[in-house]
């Protein structure tokens, strides 16, 4: 009995020595990010049999646990990705926002600047000063643009690096993981486990699951096998896959992620991805590529429709007007590297008052071609090429598709980085009509000419043309070319109905009247006659009413900028919402796997006192013991 309580004492000592060791390891890692508490089970020793009696054996250890809820840490490790999506997104977009300020230093003050300018030119048109304020007004507003898509382009440059290195980080972080697996392998017991080694992994899976979305799935032999973009075993066991960047295809600017083993090589759509990754992508392959075609459909509609009315205008030298800003070149369309047939293919601007602000994707068909807007997955179909689609004609270069050929084209990428002006010379703006307006000497009516100027390069725009107005209001026009509308009233004789204020639209030119008109009272139209052109302005009239002329879906050209600002705020504010959001619930989750395996210190000192107690008990125990035995042997002797 003497040996069997010396052997209950030692099993004591021994088990809560082991108790007080892991309270210590507790305590020390208190403040050990990614560590769980650990916790000693004890079990019975067992008994023996002694003259028909049953006798306790004492206490043993049965494992060390660790305090650790798997649904919980999977919560928070998705949480965190969703977190790390949204709050990456959103630094990326105020970093954007930034680079498009409102007030005298914005975008949207050069703009309306610079088609103000020509306020006084159309006051003074031989005013060398007046014109030469619209050159350097339109100088300023294609140099912000310029710098603006410059800052753009580093913006860019600096989410692609930060891709790099994230998927640096996400194959160090792969590799860690399969090399804590083989560790766990081999440390494996037939009953305890390598609690800190599982602590690691987990680490290693929560910072990983920052960079990116995964999914983790247990094996029997205590390894982890870690999925990303939901099916793609980026770890299975102790061997490691890893991703890479590629360029885009047709797309260079675009990056996507591969995955990459060694059986297979798969591209990875970047909604799938989740993480820094996936926030970083989602930013630069979608809201920057989306603002950078916005500003883009600004710069081009103003490019070509003031290139257009300068055209159309004569200036000082008596010259027709040149182009006013460098024509922006027609898009190229991407060839997919797949494609198998030859064609190629561009697009230009047909109505540069109906872009949308989008890049287009041409499917070439057994049928024809349908055109994707991918602004919005719209899908336009047509028997061929030429196709005209969104103020944009699309017109096939050489060659011929194939079923089954992709292009893409997109429109604006380049434009505001390539604004620059065209005309430098004072003297060359084509301020002037080529067509006047004169009243007939006998007019009794109160009808006055509030402006006249060009407004399309029609052939017959300097054709004489006499206005004769009706007893009933309306006018009689004579001498029109072909491609006029048709009359409002048959007649006889035909005639235009007349209201105050509304254009009249004819050969090429705007007319707008006012006043009541009487019976008789005619206006002739006429080419200008040169020596009246010096103090002609009414091709700067026609360049300020494109200040108002409905270009971006129903905004004015002066409120482009706006229409940019506005698409800008809707997306920050987005971002901030869903980073707010999901920051709170990654916090919850966190706190709430924290709750379960972090270390309260109060708790382990009071457990520390429980077994310091327990320890001492055991060691009186013992000396007990060894004092009986010691007794016995003197008595034998």
């Amino acid at each position: 009995m003497s040996s069997s309580a010396l052997n209950i004492g030692n099993l004591a000592l021994n088990a809560n020595l082991s108790a007080l060791q892991v309270i210590g390891h507790n305590i020390a890692n208190a403040n050990t990010a990614g560590y769980s508490r650990q916790n000693v089970a004890m079990v019975t020793a067992g008994y023996q049999t002694l003259g028909g009696n049953f006798y306790g054996m004492g206490v043993q250890i049965d494992n060390v646990t660790r305090s650790h809820d798997a649904y919980l840490t999977r919560e928070s490790q998705l949480a965190s990705a969703v977190s790390s999506a949204d709050s990456q997104r959103l630094a990326r977009l105020n970093q954007l926002e930034n680079l498009f300020p409102t007030g005298e230093n914005g975008l949207g003050v050069a703009l309306n600047d610079m088609l103000n300018a020509w306020s006084d030119v159309s006051t003074s048109p031989t005013n060398l000063a007046a014109r030469s304020a619209v050159l350097s007004q339109s100088e300023e507003f294609a140099s912000r643009l310029r710098d603006t898509a410059g800052q753009v382009d580093m913006l860019a440059a600096s989410a692609r690096q930060q891709i790099g290195d994230t998927v640096t980080n996400v194959n160090r972080l792969a590799k860690d993981i399969a090399k804590i697996n083989q560790q766990i392998i081999e440390s494996q017991g037939d009953v305890g486990v390598p609690n800190d080694l599982l602590d690691q992994r987990d680490s290693l899976i929560g910072e990983l699951s920052k960079y990116v979305q995964v999914t983790t799935l247990a094996a029997d032999d205590g390894s982890y096998s870690v999925f990303v973009a939901g099916s793609q075993p980026l770890v299975m066991g102790s061997k490691a896959s890893s991703l890479a960047v590629q360029q885009g295809d047709p797309d260079s600017s675009r990056p996507t992620i591969v995955f990459q083993s060694v059986s297979t090589t798969m591209k990875l759509p970047d909604s799938a991805l989740g993480g820094e990754l996936g926030g970083v992508l989602e930013f630069l392959n979608g809201d920057l590529h989306d603002v950078q075609n916005v500003m883009g459909r600004m710069a081009l509609a103003t490019n070509t429709l003031l290139n257009t009315q300068h055209q159309l205008g004569v200036d000082l030298r008596g010259d027709t007007g040149t182009d006013f800003f460098v024509p922006i070149a027609d898009a190229a369309g991407l060839a997919a590297g797949t494609n198998t047939g030859n064609a190629t293919l561009h697009a230009e601007v047909s109505n540069p008052s109906a872009l949308r602000a989008s890049d287009y994707q041409l499917n070439f068909t057994a049928a024809g071609v349908d055109i994707v807007r991918l602004s919005d997955g719209e899908i336009t179909s047509f028997a061929g090429l030429p196709a005209d689609l969104d103020g944009l004609s699309f017109q096939l270069d050489a060659g011929a598709g194939a079923a089954g050929d992709v292009f893409l084209v997109k429109p604006f990428g380049d434009v505001a980085r390539n604004m620059q002006m065209s005309v430098s010379a004072a003297d060359r703006l084509a301020v002037a009509s080529p067509v006047v307006v004169s009243p007939a000497s006998g007019n009794i009516g109160g009808v006055s000419v509030q402006s006249m100027y060009p407004v399309e390069p029609s052939a017959n725009l300097t054709d004489p043309v006499t206005l004769t107005f009706l007893a009933d209001g309306s006018f009689t026009a004579t001498g029109l070319g072909p491609g006029n509308p048709p009359p409002d009233n048959v007649g006889p004789p035909a005639s235009y109905n007349y209201t105050p204020g509304k254009p009249i639209v004819l050969n090429g030119w705007s007319l707008t009247l006012r006043g009541v008109p009487a019976a008789g009272d005619s206006f002739a139209i006429t080419p200008s006659p040169s020596a009246d052109q010096r103090q002609n302005a009414g091709n700067a009239v026609g360049i300020l009413a494109l200040r108002d002329l409905a270009t971006f879906e129903g905004a004015s050209l002066s409120n482009g900028y706006a229409s940019l600002l506005t698409d800008m705020g809707t997306r920050v504010q987005g971002a901030k919402f869903a980073a707010d959001y999901s920051g709170s619930v990654a916090s919850s989750a966190e706190s709430a796997r924290a709750a379960v395996a972090g270390v309260n210190l109060d708790e382990e000192a009071a457990r520390l006192l429980q077994f310091q107690q327990a320890y001492q008990a055991a060691a009186k125990y013992m000396q007990i013991a060894q004092g009986m035995f010691d007794t016995l042997l003197q008595t034998v002797r």
